[in-house]
């Protein structure tokens, strides 16, 4: 993409910077919702069906309570939180009702003082908060609640039992019904906090340093820490697995790999081995078509390990060559390499590779061409330094 030529009487960093109202655009314009068109049908049908539910029965109740209303706006917001946004601390069974109960107290404690609804009013809302947050309660609607007993006038200690509390509880075992039944596992889960654990394999963070950082963040939010937790890891995973997944095999194989041919001395290769601290030397023929592998476990294995002489003796043994035409013991390398080899094209995801290298121990893949001819090869090595910057990539 061209980026348009600075003009002579502007700075160049001037050029691309935004505008304010572009500015204050990306500032108070929402985040697209993630969830799909499913899911809102979900949640819109569930607080409708909840709110009916609720409202059905409070009506009946309210003859035990002649002049009481038998139900309270600000439980339009609790539907919301509890039907839309099911696993969310604010959400959750405590929160509504300990929180609309609490607050309608407060509310209704400041209704009766007598004060001038201009400075009870808030003085509700702020105590109202305050409540919540010591009682681990923190329900927004609880503010609206506490609110509307001061500008009702709600001089009466029934108020925060009925309608709030009982509106609360009958609202929260609707969403346990409606929000299980549709998949929607309520009351979700709050985690607490962890004892310090060791990190597990592949894992970059843990619970204490998740801990630490919300410490430093120091909000109050809407999502549960194991949820938070959980959607981290999924989120290492997933950008891990699509780092891997577009990078191709050729891109990050060892190019021009040293080979050996079937009649090769079993002295040279070994000599190969060692000159270039390799552990494996495809086999392959005058085309660079593969024949097979050789690595130092065939070495170790032909010159008998399961003898009692050492090692090294063995291997000087089996290394030296046997004068004459005959000989009892292998000679070149096609006499002790491994023919059956796991192969991959140069065109393949790299991410195709991980099972043979955690999972089925090899070592070496060699990457084949048209024909099976041999175009590079890949090593363990080579496999964790591109894994090795995936994960710092994802760090940047």
């Amino acid at each position: 993409m061209n980026r348009p030529t600075p003009h002579p009487d502007f700075p160049p960093d001037a050029v691309d910077q935004p505008t304010w109202l572009e500015r204050w655009r990306a500032l108070l314009w929402p985040a697209p919702v993630m969830a799909d068109g499913k899911e809102r049908l979900r949640s819109a049908c569930g607080a409708g069906l909840g709110l009916l539910f609720m409202a059905a029965l409070c009506q009946r109740l309210a003859g035990f309570w002649p002049g009481s209303p038998w139900m309270i706006a600000p439980l339009g917001a609790s539907a919301v939180l509890v039907f839309a946004v099911p696993a969310g601390p604010m959400a959750q069974p405590w929160a509504v009702v300990g929180g609309n109960t609490l607050s309608a107290l407060v509310g209704t404690a400041l209704a009766m003082t007598g004060l001038d609804p201009l400075v009870a009013g808030p003085a509700a809302v702020c105590l109202a908060i305050a409540a919540m947050l010591g009682t681990r309660s923190l329900h927004p609607p609880g503010g609206a609640v506490a609110l509307t007993a001061v500008l009702t006038h709600a001089a009466a200690w029934r108020f925060p039992l009925f309608p709030v509390m009982v509106n609360s509880l009958l609202l929260v075992l609707a969403g346990m019904a409606y929000n299980t039944l549709t998949g929607r596992p309520y009351p979700h889960p709050q985690g607490k906090a962890k004892p310090s654990a060791s990190p597990k394999r592949g894992e970059a963070s843990t619970p204490d340093a998740l801990g630490e950082v919300l410490r430093r963040y120091n909000q109050v939010l809407d999502v549960s820490r194991d949820d938070l937790e959980a959607l981290m890891h999924e989120t290492e995973r997933l950008a891990y697995r699509r780092r891997l997944g577009e990078l191709r095999c050729d891109q990050i194989m060892s190019r021009q790999p040293v080979t050996v041919q079937f009649g090769t001395p079993l002295q040279d290769a070994w000599e190969l081995l060692n000159r270039h601290s390799i552990k494996a030397l495809p086999v392959v023929d005058q085309y660079q078509h593969l024949m097979g592998i050789v690595t130092r476990a065939d070495f170790l294995r032909h010159a008998g390990l399961d003898a009692h002489e050492a090692v090294a003796s063995r291997l000087r043994q089996l290394l030296r060559a046997t004068p004459g035409l005959t000989s009892d013991k292998a000679e070149v390398v096609g006499q002790i390499m491994t023919r059956q080899v796991r192969v991959a094209s140069a065109q393949r995801s790299l991410l195709e590779l991980v099972p043979l290298f955690t999972d089925s121990g090899h070592h070496h893949i060699p990457i084949v061409g048209e024909g099976r001819k041999l175009v590079g090869i890949i090593t363990q090595s080579d496999f964790l330094k591109a894994w090795s910057r995936a994960v710092q990539d994802g760090w940047q």
